[in-house]
């Protein structure tokens, strides 16, 4: 996969965005960058972390109680730190700021749990082609995602729910890219669809349910064709 942004993206809901803004923008030190209406009801405060999107989904009706994702935690390098520093927003979603470096991240990691580890470790680098740089860790241009093997892991978790949801890979040709997620084994969640101008989006489910966007933007590849 040729990704068209060289850093991922991640995303969760929210029914409480005041609370939730004051920690991010805080307490995290994460740069606001711009709000994006998705539909009537949710709005996207979209979030710079070094050139990755935190992707902050405010819904205006109530978010079902469903299982939360396998996403257990945003891990973000930062100037400065000597030592992690884990810290919890007001609805108990982790993120660690930790010194660049730290365990390979550079940028930004993403922590996951799984319930098979091989099988994730066949779906990142047979689907998406990241390299391994140590047994369960993934790159993925700058970004890390870091597999956690857990027999507990929550399995087939919905869209709909509080917390961290999906993450989001900016890539060249989405409709090439979706097939050949699902040629290897990938569950399919969304067609790919056009986004009026902006984008050309896709869902795929990992070997759990774990939701993961794939997204042509104009605005970064210049083309939805």
């Amino acid at each position: 996969m040729k990704l068209a942004k060289p850093r991922l993206d991640i995303g969760l809901a929210t029914n409480d965005l005041d609370p939730m803004l004051a920690f991010w923008q805080g307490a995290a030190g994460i740069s606001f960058d711009h709000l994006l209406p998705i539909r009537k009801g949710q709005d996207q405060y979209r979030h710079d972390v070094l050139g990755s999107v935190l992707k902050i989904n405010h819904h205006a009706s109530p978010i079902p109680d469903t299982l939360p994702s396998g996403y257990r935690e945003l891990i973000v390098a930062r100037d400065g730190m000597i030592v992690p520093v884990s810290l919890s927003d007001p609805e108990g979603n982790r993120v660690t700021l930790v010194p660049p470096g730290y365990e390979g991240v550079t940028q930004i990691g993403v922590r996951i749990g799984v319930r098979d580890l091989d099988a994730h470790r066949r779906f990142y680098a047979e689907a998406f082609g990241f390299p391994e740089e140590r047994q369960g860790v993934f790159r993925a241009g700058e970004s890390l995602l870091i597999l956690e093997a857990d027999p507990n892991a929550p399995s087939d978790a919905e869209m709909r729910g509080h917390g961290w949801r999906y993450i989001t890979f900016q890539v060249v040709k989405v409709d090439e890219d979706h097939a050949a997620v699902l040629a290897k084994g990938g569950r399919e969640a969304m067609p790919p669809t056009t986004l009026g101008t902006t984008a050309r989006v896709s869902m795929v489910r990992d070997p759990d349910g774990n939701w993961i966007e794939l997204s042509q933007r104009a605005s970064i590849v210049g083309s939805l064709t």
